[in-house]
């Protein structure tokens, strides 16, 4: 089967692991988004996951709240440790080996981010997690998603969302709304499409790293998008 990408960052969010529950993990939907993942590496795809953390810290965001900024998004952070190493269990049950990189030093449960091993790691055909997001606070998973999509020279970074790519209106509110197959960096802004957070999108097209924005509860959906299918929508120069 011949790949449009070889190597991509995949950016999930914490609420695409809930599934259908209100918080946490949904054991059965990490399974089924796993299994995707492992047909598109046995592909031959390169590939490394930045995972976000809204699905536990949700959890716990009622009492977050008037909490000092900085410690909030450091407590997100550490939920994006917790599904990073659900998700390499969930790989390790059906043969996929992983590596998670956290940008916050927990050696004792994962690796410290290098760019250097996680380069290596790639190469030899591992998927590498980067959890923690940035390292720091202020920044969203949409922007260390950017940031490690840059980091690993990938192809395209790839947002599996709940909405299978860019509409010029929200679907759920427009049935009218229609799909883009492929919009530019410059057409989205001036029609104020939404495609990730404003830092991610303009490190995106400084650097001109296409992004794919698909859903990722569509069965092989990602499959169709590393191969070059109308999948989604793609965000180009």
């Amino acid at each position: 089967m011949k790949l449009k990408y070889r190597r991509v960052l995949l950016k999930l969010s914490g609420e695409a692991l809930m599934g259908s529950d209100s918080y946490g993990i949904n054991r059965e939907t990490i399974e089924r988004m796993v299994a995707e993942i492992a047909d598109v590496v046995k592909l031959g795809v390169q590939m490394g996951i930045v995972v976000g953390g809204g699905n536990i810290f949700r959890g716990v965001a009622p009492g977050a709240a008037g909490m000092d900024r900085a410690t909030a998004d450091y407590m997100g952070m550490l939920a994006t440790v917790m599904n990073a190493l659900a998700l390499q269990d969930a790989m390790r049950r059906i043969g996929v080996v992983s590596r998670v990189q956290s940008a916050l030093n927990i050696e004792k449960v994962a690796e410290p981010y290098i760019r250097g091993k996680a380069i290596r790691y790639l190469d030899e055909g591992k998927v590498v997690i980067f959890a923690a997001g940035t390292g720091n606070p202020f920044f969203t998973t949409d922007t260390a998603a950017a940031l490690r999509g840059m980091e690993m020279n990938v192809d395209i970074v790839l947002k599996a969302t709940k909405v299978d790519g860019v509409y010029t209106a929200d679907p759920k509110l427009e049935p009218t709304a229609t799909r883009y197959s492929k919009v530019s960096f410059d057409e989205a802004i001036a029609k104020q499409l939404k495609v990730m957070d404003a830092t991610a999108f303009t490190l995106c097209r400084e650097q001109g790293l296409q992004i794919g924005v698909f859903s990722i509860f569509r069965a092989g959906a990602l499959k169709r998008v590393v191969t070059g299918e109308d999948e989604g929508t793609l965000v180009h120069l």
